[in-house]
């Protein structure tokens, strides 16, 4: 199942566009795996509400992140890279407290700068939209591929903590077709190269996992 065929989930207006201008700059890691963790719930997760950098995990968010934890602390990670949002940032600390590492927060890793949109309903997201205040989908797609680029040159294996919208910019740069049950909170995911192509496999299907976005 992937972005483009997914039967089970409304597919986002203006993914197409966010596909073409990621196959325009794909990435080409020089590592054979890694491993991205999207930051537990939120309380504006459940409502669907484009959120700010400060938005804290919801009590279930931080029992998400224990569990990824749990399940994480079995691969042989060595770094732990995440974007500064702190939804992001505490997830990223219960995993790499689990790995006995320190993660890095980075502010290139955030979810796209959606401005005048935050504190509204992200239900029928446009990714094509050009938000007052925020960023295009062109300048969120380049500075995600950037952020990656640059966290996939660390030791090795790395695992990324970020964002739903991370997540689909990652799989369109590197050409992967994601299941949008992939997308769920917390729900650890390991990439890997096979040839030229590259697969994701989830670690663990969250039965409470959904696709919203942020």
């Amino acid at each position: 199942m992937s972005l483009q065929t997914a039967p089970t989930h409304t597919r986002p207006s203006g993914l197409d566009q966010l596909i073409r201008i990621a196959a325009d700059q794909p990435l080409s890691p020089d590592c054979d795996h890694f491993y991205f963790l999207r930051h537990g719930q939120t309380g504006r997760n459940a409502l669907r509400i484009f959120q700010a950098v400060d938005e804290p995990l919801s009590e279930l968010g931080l029992q998400q992140a224990a569990r990824a934890a749990t399940l994480l602390a079995g691969e042989p990670i060595r770094t732990v890279v995440c974007s500064d949002a702190r939804r992001a940032n505490d997830t990223a600390y219960a995993v790499a407290t689990a790995l006995k590492l320190v993660p890095a927060a980075q502010a290139t890793l955030r979810e796209r700068n959606f401005g005048a949109l935050i504190g509204t309903s992200s239900a029928n997201i446009d990714w094509a939209c050009e938000p007052e205040g925020g960023e295009t989908l062109l300048q969120f797609v380049s500075r995600t591929r950037e952020a990656i680029d640059t966290a996939l040159r660390l030791p090795a294996p790395v695992l990324v903590v970020a964002h739903g919208g991370t997540l689909y910019a990652l799989a369109a740069l590197l050409g992967v077709p994601v299941d949008l049950g992939l997308l769920g909170n917390a729900q650890p995911l390991r990439f890997e190269r096979r040839g030229p192509t590259w697969a994701v496999t989830p670690l663990l299907r969250h039965a409470d996992g959904d696709a919203a976005l942020a």
